[in-house]
C-alpha cells in the first residue's frame, strides 16, 4: 500500500516571516534562533533547521474539523525553504529519526487507529493502517513533544 507524506506549503512560512514580532505574538508565534541540530524540525522542508537559523514557532491547527479530535499544537517553520515533496513511499530523514505517533482518521475526521513507532518503522505502520479502507488520511506527530509533523495521504 503506497502513501504520500505531505509538507506544509512554502506560502504558510512566508506569510509568517513577513509579520512583525508584535503581529507574530498575536497569533501566537515567535522567532527563535536555532541552537542545536537536530531539534527544530521544519514542517515545510521536513528537515531540521541548522544552528544559527531563525525559525518561527507557531500555534498550528492541524485538525481543524469540528469533531472531538479537533487539535492544534506548536510547530516550527523555516524561512525561504522549498516545500518538501517526498517521493511516494518515502519517509523523510527528519521523521525517520524520531519516535512518531501515527494517527489514522476516517472520512468523518474521527481517529480510528493509532500507533507509536520508531521513525524507521513508520512506513510499515502507515502501510498497515492504509490497508483499512475506512482510513481517509493519517497524521504523524513527534511522539515525545506531541507536535504535528506531517499529514499522510494515499497517492493519486
Amino acid at each position: 500500500m503506497s502513501f504520500q507524506i505531505n509538507a506544509l506549503p512554502e506560502a504558510f512560512a512566508a506569510r509568517l516571516f513577513a509579520l512583525s514580532d508584535e503581529a507574530l505574538a498575536e497569533i501566537p508565534a515567535k522567532k527563535i534562533t536555532v541552537d542545536t541540530n537536530p531539534g527544530f524540525p521544519c514542517r515545510v522542508s521536513l528537515a531540521d533547521a541548522e544552528v544559527g537559523e531563525t525559525v518561527i514557532l507557531v500555534h498550528y491547527v492541524h485538525q481543524p474539523h469540528n469533531t472531538p479530535y479537533k487539535a492544534s499544537h506548536a510547530i516550527f517553520v523555516r524561512q525561504g525553504v522549498t516545500q518538501a515533496t517526498p517521493t511516494v513511499g518515502e519517509v523523510p530523514k527528519a521523521l525517520e529519526m524520531r519516535v512518531l505517533s501515527v494517527r489514522a482518521f476516517n472520512g468523518s475526521h474521527d481517529m480510528i487507529d493509532a500507533d507509536v513507532v520508531d521513525g524507521e518503522m513508520a512506513a510499515d505502520s502507515i502501510r498497515r493502517m492504509f490497508k483499512n479502507p475506512e482510513v481517509a488520511y493519517l497524521h504523524l506527530h513527534n511522539a515525545k513533544p506531541g507536535c504535528f509533523a506531517a499529514s499522510v495521504t494515499r497517492p493519486y
